[in-house]
C-alpha cells in the first residue's frame, strides 16, 4: 500500500517516467514537421529550457483574409465604404481614413483615439460598424468544403472560436456564407476587446477570458497579420502566419514570432498535425 502513496519513490519515479517520455513524443513531432521554429520566450519553446508543453485547449482563428482567402476583394469594398463614410460624416480627407487604419491598426481604433468618435456613445459607434459592413457577403464568399471537413477534425477537446477586429455580425455573415457557422464555440469581436486591436496585448487577454482558459500556452492563434502575430506571441500564444504575401506591399511578408507561416487555412493540418484526429492513413501506419 504504501509504494503506491503519492508520495512514494516508486509513484514518483512512474511520474518521472511519463513525463520523459512525453517530452521524448514531443520533441520528435517537433523535430520532424518541416519548418518548425521553437521559439523563445515562454517554458514550453525556450531551446534553452525545451520542457513539455501544456495540451492545446482553444484555437483562435481571425476571419477576415483568413479563413478565407478571396484576393481582397472583401478587403476592398471595406476599405471603399470605410473611407466613404469617413469623408461624409467626419469631413475627412481622402486617404485618412487608411492613415487612421495604418497607425491605430483599425479605422475605428483611430477613430475614438482622435475623438471622431465616442466610446461613451454606442450608437454612433454601432452606426459606423453596420454601415461600413454593409455588404453582399453570401455573394461573395461561396461554401469551402474543404475548409469546413478540416475544422471538423479538429480535435474535440480543443475549443474553436473566431477572434476578429471586425464586428460580430460581419463574421457570422462570413461563417454562414462559407458552411462552418456551427463549427465554432464562439465570436470574440472588437466590441468585446472594449474596441482595441488585436496590436494590443489587452485584447488577448479579454480573449483568453472569453475563452475560458489560463495559460497562454494553451492557446494557438491563426492570422494573416504579422503585427497580430507578434502581440499574440508577446502575451505567450502558440501563432500561425497564413498567407506569405502582404496586401499593401504585394511582397512577401514573413515574422520571426510564427511558429509556422503556411500560404491558406487548408495546410494548417500539414504543421499542426497534433490538434487533428488521427486520419485513417495515419492509424493504419501505426498499426504496419
Amino acid at each position: 500500500y504504501h509504494l503506491f502513496q503519492n508520495n512514494s519513490p516508486l509513484v514518483q519515479k512512474c511520474h518521472l517516467c511519463r513525463f520523459i517520455l512525453k517530452l521524448y513524443l514531443q520533441h520528435s513531432l517537433d523535430s520532424c514537421i518541416p519548418g518548425r521554429r521553437l521559439l523563445r520566450g515562454t517554458s514550453g519553446s525556450d531551446l534553452d529550457l525545451y520542457t513539455l508543453r501544456p495540451k492545446p485547449a482553444v484555437i483562435f482563428f481571425d476571419c477576415d483574409d483568413c479563413l478565407y482567402f478571396d484576393n481582397w476583394k472583401i478587403a476592398a469594398y471595406l476599405t471603399t465604404k470605410i473611407e466613404k463614410h469617413c469623408q461624409t460624416e467626419f469631413g475627412l480627407d481622402e486617404g485618412y481614413a487608411y492613415k487612421l487604419y495604418k497607425k491605430h491598426g483599425t479605422a475605428l481604433r483611430g477613430l475614438i483615439a482622435e475623438g471622431y468618435l465616442s466610446r461613451d456613445c454606442s450608437k454612433s459607434i454601432d452606426g459606423f460598424l453596420e454601415t461600413v459592413h454593409d455588404l453582399p457577403i453570401h455573394a461573395l464568399l461561396s461554401p469551402d468544403e474543404q475548409l469546413r471537413d478540416m475544422i471538423s477534425k479538429i480535435h474535440p477537446s480543443i475549443r474553436k472560436f473566431v477572434f476578429t477586429a471586425s464586428v460580430r455580425h460581419h463574421a457570422e455573415r462570413c461563417l454562414d456564407a462559407l458552411g462552418i457557422s456551427d463549427l465554432f464555440d464562439g465570436i470574440i469581436d472588437v466590441k468585446d476587446c472594449q474596441f482595441e486591436t488585436k496590436h494590443s496585448e489587452s485584447s488577448f487577454h479579454i480573449a483568453m477570458g472569453k475563452a475560458g482558459v489560463d495559460n497562454p500556452e494553451s492557446c494557438i492563434f491563426v492570422d494573416d497579420s504579422v503585427t497580430n502575430i507578434s502581440a499574440g506571441r508577446r502575451v505567450g500564444w502558440r501563432c500561425i502566419l497564413v498567407g506569405k504575401v502582404g496586401r499593401d506591399c504585394g511582397k512577401k511578408v514573413t515574422t520571426e514570432h510564427a511558429e509556422h507561416e503556411i500560404d491558406t487555412i487548408h495546410h494548417l493540418p500539414h504543421v499542426l498535425p497534433e490538434i487533428f484526429l488521427p486520419t485513417e492513413k495515419s492509424d493504419q501506419a501505426e498499426k504496419d
